[in-house]
Formats: structure tokens, sequence, C-alpha cells
């Protein structure tokens, strides 16, 4: 049989057919040309969506990773263009999100030179991948993409890098592409030992007071029945880390809310009251743990985690579980004994009637003219009924719109958990709406976030994406100024934003617009946002001094909660 040679370009495409891509965000350049070129033959198969900025490619391939549950791809050149998505790729890595980037290279003779836009992208890489590679021939093409989707979206996902240099795409191969089940030496999915499954039982069975920690983990393995129906047999309360929200329907009455630095008063405090503390799909980050050694001292730790230097890191664990947790959990809640806890679950509702006193009430209906953050998001979540993808940028506008959204249905919320990238919101939600388009997608952003990737907008206008854009506009770095407020001695140092009219730029993209200064004009203006599928940016002034409460300030243990600037939780 005849062979079918074609181009290591040719070969790039059709691998990623074979791998049931969709959807690749780039920006082509010189040395990533021949690919692009041959993507004129591709074009039915595979939608390119040509972003203005390479780090918005790959803060799109993000939301759209998090939103579908499949990695996205990365399409970018050499040099700069490979620099630029080095934010992204570590944000990616931090957060666990499967990303394949492909990044364009010089001639494998011109390697090590300093020829023009020649960078070491593996070298730059290495730190902040799962695995990353240069292609140097066109018959490794193949090899390489099989492998890159494998190690990307097994085990604890995360970014793959591939640095394809200009002789791998432009040589000739002949074409057979086979998909990746096995690396020898990795092992994605380890078996859980069912002694340490069996302690965790005993343990469970014997508790008093339980209560489970649950994070992104659940929505990467895909057990949010598996935990929803541990969490219902034991009767256990729960709380969700930042990037865990959405794994659980708001209101469902064992989530008592989100944990860490400026969660929920319950679940925070009775963190530091429970007998044993099941921690699942988490990695203890700082944020959620305040003072390590003031975290849970008093607790019996089962840590499941499908990464096993996650267990012992940060908490050492009584027991831990190195498995995936939609497995884990299913064992557990098959051989664990049928629960109540009564009296336990009573002991959260003292807290959470002080939080809606003191914090909830005062920002989702504040009795002075000012718009609250916390209002907007309030009013947005019941507008969509809870059914909407809220992606967030850094800052504030996170905190706000984690604390006060609802959520009916996992993959629901998308921010940057880690790395706390500003400039992430308007990128990823734009990835999030090309994952969905029959879903509602709402970014809400602060200003100075808005302005760190605002030439998306581009992106936005040549392929109409949907994207609802709250702007929470105080005019300042706002969560900077709030720590320059509380621990800086109100010295506010370079935290004031002169801003633009955001209408204006608006208005130069093709995007609709309106401005809110008054309350009376925010639900009109909701109205008129969502009353079709068209992008839509609503810029609302809210009060410049606001700050996101409760918070457990730095240094103190996570039962140290302010509700106020001048009130702490006793």
């Amino acid at each position: 049989m005849a062979k079918e040679m074609i181009t290591g370009s040719d070969a790039l495409w059709r691998s990623l057919i074979e791998e049931k891509v969709e959807t690749v965000f780039g920006y082509p350049g010189g040395q990533i040309m021949p690919v692009f070129d041959r993507l004129c033959d591709y074009t039915d198969r595979i939608n390119h969506i040509l972003v203005r900025h390479e780090q918005g490619a790959v803060h799109a391939a993000q939301g759209y990773a998090r939103v579908k549950g499949a990695p996205g791809v990365v399409l970018v050149t050499s040099g700069p263009g490979a620099t630029n998505v080095i934010t992204g790729v570590a944000d990616a890595m931090v957060d666990s999100t499967p990303l394949v980037v492909i990044t364009g290279q010089v001639p494998c003779g011109s390697l090590g030179t300093d020829a023009f836009q020649e960078t070491d992208v593996i070298g730059l890489t290495a730190p902040i991948t799962k695995w990353n590679y240069q292609i140097r021939r066109p018959e490794e093409v193949a090899w390489a993409i099989a492998r890159a989707f494998y190690i990307a979206r097994t085990g604890r996902p995360g970014p793959v890098v591939l640095d394809l240099t200009k002789d791998a795409q432009v040589g000739e191969v002949d074409f057979v592409y086979e998909p990746c089940r096995f690396i020898r030496s990795y092992v994605p999915k380890p078996h859980p030992s069912e002694q340490a499954i069996n302690r965790a039982v005993q343990l469970l069975d014997a508790a008093e007071r339980p209560m489970v920690v649950f994070g992104q983990g659940i929505t990467i393995s895909h057990a949010e029945a598996q935990l929803q129906a541990f969490l219902e047999k034991g009767d256990i309360p729960a709380g969700a880390t930042l990037l865990g929200l959405s794994a659980l329907p708001t209101g469902h009455p064992l989530l008592k809310g989100m944990v860490g630095m400026h969660g929920n008063v319950a679940p925070n405090i009775m963190t530091n009251s429970c007998d044993v503390l099941v921690a699942v799909g988490m990695r203890f980050d700082d944020r959620v743990t305040g003072v390590v050694e003031r975290y849970a001292p008093q607790a019996k730790i089962i840590h499941i985690d499908i990464d096993k230097s996650e267990l012992g890191k940060i908490i050492r664990p009584e027991i831990a579980i190195c498995g995936d947790a939609r497995e884990v959990l299913e064992a557990l809640t098959e051989k664990m004994a049928p629960r109540i806890h009564k009296g336990w679950s009573d002991g959260f509702v003292e807290c959470q009637v002080a939080e809606q006193e003191k914090v909830i009430e005062p920002e989702v209906h504040p009795k002075d003219p000012l718009i609250r953050m916390g209002e907007v998001v309030d009013r947005v979540s019941r507008a969509t009924d809870g059914q909407a993808v809220i992606v967030t940028d850094v800052g504030q506008n996170q905190m706000m719109a984690a604390r006060y959204s609802s959520f009916r249905s996992p993959r629901s919320f998308l921010s940057s958990g880690g790395l706390g990238t500003m400039g992430f919101g308007l990128p990823a939600a734009i990835g999030a709406k090309v994952a969905a388009p029959d879903r509602t997608v709402c970014l809400f952003v602060g200003d100075g976030g808005i302005q760190m990737t605002l030439q998306e907008f581009g992106t936005i206008m040549q392929d109409g994406i949907g994207v609802k854009m709250i702007l929470l506009n105080n005019n300042w770095l706002g969560n900077v100024r709030q720590w320059q407020e509380l621990f800086f001695g109100e010295r506010y140092s370079q935290t004031r934003m002169l801003n633009p009219d955001y209408r204006m730029i608006a208005a130069a993209y093709g995007i609709r617009s309106a401005v809110v200064q008054d309350r009376a004009d925010l639900e009109p203006a909701l109205k008129e946002m969502l009353s079709d599928d068209a992008p839509f940016l609503l810029d609302v002034h809210v009060q410049e001094n606001g700050m996101v409460m409760p918070m457990v300030p730095p240094g103190r243990g996570i039962d140290e909660i302010m509700l106020t600037d001048k009130t702490w939780y006793k």
C-alpha cells in the first residue's frame, strides 16, 4: 500500500482531530506560519479563535477546559509568543487545568544561536508543566500530540507544552496516529489502599463531629454525585474551597458555605471544632488554612487526593488515601454506617445567624444609596436563577462573586485560584462561552483586572462571543486598598485608578453596554443585558471603600475572623 506522505504541519492538525479537538485558541507568527498555512484545509473540522494577545489565548483555553472537562489547546509562535503564555501555563499548573500549548520554534540548525525570536521554551516551562517536549522531526509530531493529551487530562490534570521546530513543521512524514494509553512509570490513577479506606471508615463511624472540606478535585473527578451521597449517608456538614464551588448545589442543607480567608463564618469556625475532618480533592492552600499550626488541631484528618505529593505536604493527616476522589468516596459510602449528627449540625446555625446579620444583610440590602458589590452579584444570580457560568477576575470582585453567587449545576464557577492572576477573567469567560454556547456566561471583573486583558474585546467582536461582563467599578485596586486600610495604616500607595470611559471603549468594539450609578437603574440594566445572547458590558459604579468581609487576617488562625473592620466574631 502506498504511503501517505504529509508535512509535519498537516500531521499536527490531523493529530488534533484524532484527539477530537474542536477549538484552538491562538495567534500566528513567523515560526509557526507553516502550521497556520495548513489550517486553511481544516477549518471545517477545527474552529480557531484568533485572540488579541497570547496571554488571552491561554486563559481562554483554561476557561474552555474547565467548562468542557477536556484539554484546552493553544497555538502560538516562538519568542515573545511563547513567553506571553507563561503566566497562563503557570496558572493552569497550580489550578490543575488540562492544556496542550504548542509553540513555534526556530529551525534546529539555529537552536542556541540567539536567532530572531528564539527562546528556550523547554527551560522556561519545565517547572510549570506536567511535561514538555521539543519536537525536532516530523516523525515525532503524532507521537508527541498523543502523549501530550494523555498526560494533560489524566491523573491530576495540568498543562503540557510542545515546542515545534520549523524542521518538524515543513518536513514530510508517513502519517499514522496511535492514541496514548500507557506511559511506563506514570500511574495517573493510583489504586486506593483498602487498609486506609477501612481505617477511614472506622474513624467516620466513631465520629461525633465530622466535617468535609472539598475542592476542585471533586469537579475534575466528576464526583459530584458521589460527594452528595457520601455527605447524606453520614449526615456530614461540608465546606467548599474557592475552586470547589458549584460541585454541590447552593442550598443543599449539608453545604455550609465556602472556607478560607473570605469564606463563611460557620465552616471556618467549625473546622476548629470538628473531631474528624475529611479533606477531599483540595491541597490545604494557605488561604484555606490560615496559620497551619492553628488549623483543626483537635481533629483527626483524612486526606484524599490523587496526587501523592499533596498528602502530608502542608497538613499531616491521620489517614492519607491516594486515589481518585470518585472511587474513594464510593468505597467510603458503601462501607460506612448511616449516621445522624443533629446536635453537631445545629452548631453551625449560630455562626450563620451572626454572619447574616453583621455581613450579608448590609452587603446585599444596604440602607444607604451606595451600590455594593455583593448586592450586584446577588441580583445577577437571582436574575439568572443560579444557572449561569460565573467567571471572575482576581480581587474583591472574585471574592464577592464567590460569596454571593448561587449554583445549580457543576462546572459553573471559574476563577484563578492558586496563582491569583489579574487579567484571567475576560479571556477565561470567552473560553467558557465557546465551550458552552447554550449557557449564560457572566464575568465579574474589577477596573484593574479588565484593563490587563481589555484587548480581548476584539476577540469578542470578531467571533460574536456573547459574554455578559459585569464591571464592578470602584476606581481602586480594591483588594490591595483593603489591605492598605487594614494593615498598612491607610497609606494608599499606587492603588487609586483613573479609569477610561468603558462605554466608549465597548462601543468602539460594537459591544452594547450600560452604565449604572443609581440603584434604581440596576434592575432595568440587568434585564437589558440578559435579554439576548449578545455580548454586553455592564459598568456598575460601586462603593469605593467597600471591603470583603468576613476576613481571616494574615498571621491568624482560621477561627479568628473579622466581621467588619472593627468587629471580630466571638
